[in-house]
């Protein structure tokens, strides 16, 4: 199956979860989960919040930030897989000055 995310509209999301500023993201969504590609933009973040029924995979592509997953801070940059299994709790900072550009992959189970 190919997905053309330049078919997907962008849209803006303003405090995710509870968080800080704004993101930008484009989501393919099915029964089995989700692809996102995302942005959080600089002084933005993602509040904490648990995944009940799925793991959140977030790969960075550029920038730099934080992650709080049930409590143990992660470094986020370029190359670094951050993943938030079923039952945790996490939250990402976009720490730097430019986007925090992400792969977000949501897997139901």
């Amino acid at each position: 199956m190919k997905i053309d995310f330049k078919e997907i509209a962008e849209v803006k999301i303003p405090g995710m979860n509870g968080g800080t500023g704004q993101m930008s993201a484009r989501m393919h969504r099915s029964e089995k989960g989700k692809i996102i590609p995302c942005k959080i933009h600089p002084g933005g973040s993602i509040g904490l919040h648990k995944h009940e029924t799925s793991d959140d995979i977030n790969y960075i592509i550029e920038g730099i930030g934080q992650a709080v997953c049930d409590g143990q801070k992660e470094s986020l940059q370029a190359g670094v897989c951050h993943v938030c299994p079923k039952g945790s709790e996490h939250s990402i900072v976009n720490t730097g000055t430019e986007d925090l550009v992400m792969l977000t992959v949501v897997v139901e189970r």
